[in-house]
């Protein structure tokens, strides 16, 4: 089977499954998994935070993120494309009891300007408005097609948000692809940013589990709000053992994924009724519309499926991840099924 439907469906390595076997472990709810320290303190080191702390998924970092940084009632600005306002079950709302204010961003990437940023604030506003609690960006932007922000951009909104007493998080589950990409290392990425969530069991390869960081007073708090929404873990060891060999040894392997993504998306865009700009994919999500072909995303993904071929269709178009197990043969066989059906 060739798997492109998501960087999360990467198996872990012969090398991740063997520090899972031999991982000392204890009671991470008590805070003495010694494997799990030493994650956080290697994740802490890497983005150059002062503290960290390992959760289950992306999606619970950042909505302890979202948590923390806000009180009820507050408003969050967030391009209308993000994950958190997209692809995590409304739980700002549940949660946190918070209103999201999406912004479109001009940029076919999805990445905002402090300009539109700027625009859907709500500060001093009378009383019966609701305040701006919280920015969110996202780095890479999944339905962006894998855009990248580089530092500047970031330290900038920041910045600005800061002179306004705004929060800023990040979600950066795919962070260490836009490293890659822009050839800047993390820490500089993330810097100015008030907390940041990134993933270990995407691109990275890992099976479980991702980083949430911030100061050591956030991350005291975020641990209680890790066990109240259910994520406290015991001989979690076992997971982050697998988590260390990610954080060491995948990062490296990323710009094949890169690679075989722009290979993808070259091909592609020589199919008639796709659309595509192949100059566009910098990372490892390949996203292209499939509206002036004779079938729908959805048929398109069914036949690919006869071919043990798996993609999501999204409306209009298709979105393809490459990750470690996949390879350049695979995105030939890939290219050769779509010819067949549409060419």
């Amino acid at each position: 089977m060739i798997d492109l439907r998501s960087d999360t469906v990467t198996k872990p390595t012969p090398a991740m499954r063997k520090a899972m076997a031999e991982a000392e472990v204890g009671d991470d709810v008590y805070g003495e998994d010694p494997t799990v320290n030493r994650l956080q303190e290697r994740a802490a080191e890497l983005f150059s935070k002062e503290a960290a702390l390992f959760v289950p998924t992306g999606s619970m970092g950042n909505q302890i993120a979202v948590k923390l940084h806000t009180k009820p009632g507050d408003e969050v600005v967030i391009e209308e494309r993000g994950h958190i306002f997209n692809w995590e079950m409304g739980m700002p709302a549940i949660a946190s009891g918070v209103t999201i204010r999406p912004v479109r961003a001009a940029r076919e990437s999805g990445m905002l300007t402090w300009a539109e940023i700027e625009s859907a604030l709500h500060i001093n506003m009378p009383y019966y408005a609701c305040p701006t609690g919280l920015i969110c960006l996202e780095n890479t932007h999944n339905f962006g097609g894998g855009s990248v922000m580089n530092a500047a951009e970031t330290d900038e909104i920041c910045e600005k948000a800061h002179q306004l007493n705004l929060p800023v998080h990040l979600d950066g589950a795919r962070i260490f692809n836009a490293s890659v990409a822009l050839n800047e290392p993390v820490a500089d990425m993330t810097r100015s940013v008030d907390s940041v969530q990134f993933c270990l069991s995407k691109g990275l390869g890992a099976p479980v589990g991702s980083l949430l960081l911030g100061t050591k007073d956030f991350i005291a708090e975020a641990r209680i709000w890790r066990k109240r929404f259910g994520g406290g873990m015991r001989q979690a060891g076992i997971l982050a053992a697998a988590g260390l060999i990610a954080l060491e040894e995948s990062p490296a392997k990323l710009a094949t994924d890169h690679e075989n993504a722009k290979k993808l998306a070259e091909g592609v865009a020589q199919i008639k009724g796709v659309s595509i700009d192949p100059k566009k994919v910098v990372t490892n999500i390949v996203i292209f519309d499939v509206s002036e072909t004779d079938k729908s995303s959805s048929d398109i993904c069914q036949r690919l499926k006869h071919d043990d071929i798996h993609a999501i269709p999204f409306g209009n178009s298709i979105r393809m991840v490459t990750h470690c197990d996949v390879s350049s043969a695979d995105i030939d066989k890939t290219l050769e099924s779509l010819e067949d059906m549409l060419g």
